[in-house]
């Protein structure tokens, strides 16, 4: 029994059980989760689909990136927004973009937003939630548009609109408000903006500004910085203007360059 119970496959918690004995003996503190801040969604209309994103970027209670990208490639036709783990989210995406272009070399066929889908959600089971990453899938295939959410442990939903993060309630609240079937797309577009700005103003943890992704039959059209509800209204003059002479390195550097010689040599033709 022995035997087998050492030869069989499956996740080791023996670190865990190292780590307990190590935390209780006050030596060694556990490394504690972070909080992380994004508000992501995404809405089905008549012809495709529209996904946003907020763009503020955090570092436990300090804001690292105003203006950061949280909606990733993976083909042409399908795209994805990540909340989570800025890391895991890029990295993540950026694996089964590759892997999907592959299989496009492969078949010959443009790939399907559900083929994406298991992927991702295999691929976010093996590691049991650890890969933090939380995303909201969509894209347009020969099965028409399609809104997925998939967990960081892998479980997914198939909805017309979905949101995730931590100012998902706030943007479900909109959706859940104003949503209608067969919807034309300024119409999906005002909601994703409306929603994500829900985000923006009841989550700390999402900030800055508005990016929506469309994707229908004619391709993808991506509005970077839509909308700026954040933007700096003041800014000083002559903040950065400081008078010659004022660093003493300058004055020190220009007698260097002047004592260097530059010499030529001639090169015969």
């Amino acid at each position: 029994m022995e035997a087998y119970q050492k030869s069989r496959g499956g996740f080791s918690f023996d670190l865990c059980d190292r780590n307990k004995v190590l935390s209780s003996d006050g030596k060694v503190s556990v490394p504690k989760t972070k909080k992380t801040g994004t508000t992501i969604c995404g809405v089905v209309y008549k012809n495709g689909v529209v996904l946003g994103a907020d763009t503020r970027a955090t570092e436990g209670p300090i804001v690292c990136d105003k203006n950061c990208e949280k909606i990733h490639k993976i083909t042409e036709n399908i795209w994805c927004c990540g909340a989570g783990t800025s890391a895991d989210t890029e990295n993540v995406t950026g694996l089964i973009g590759s892997q999907l272009e592959l299989h496009r070399l492969a078949t010959e066929k443009e790939p399907r937003v559900v083929t994406a889908l298991t992927r991702l959600k295999q691929r976010l089971f093996q590691y049991q939630g650890y890969i933090s990453a939380a995303l909201v899938l969509g894209g347009f295939d020969c099965d028409g548009p399609h809104i997925y959410t998939v967990w960081p442990h892998g479980s997914t939903d198939h909805l017309p609109y979905a949101t995730m993060g931590s100012g998902s309630l706030a943007a479900m609240a909109v959706f859940e408000a104003n949503y209608k079937d067969d919807m034309d797309e300024n119409e999906a577009i005002a909601l994703v903006n409306d929603a994500i700005q829900a985000g923006i103003w009841n989550d700390l943890g999402s900030g800055g500004n508005v990016d929506v992704m469309v994707i229908n039959k004619k391709g993808t059209k991506m509005l970077r910085n839509m909308v700026k509800p954040n933007d700096r209204t003041f800014h000083a003059e002559g903040f950065y203007k400081f008078p010659k002479g004022t660093t003493a390195l300058a004055e020190e550097a220009k007698k260097r360059f002047a004592a260097m010689s530059v010499s030529t040599m001639e090169v015969d033709s």
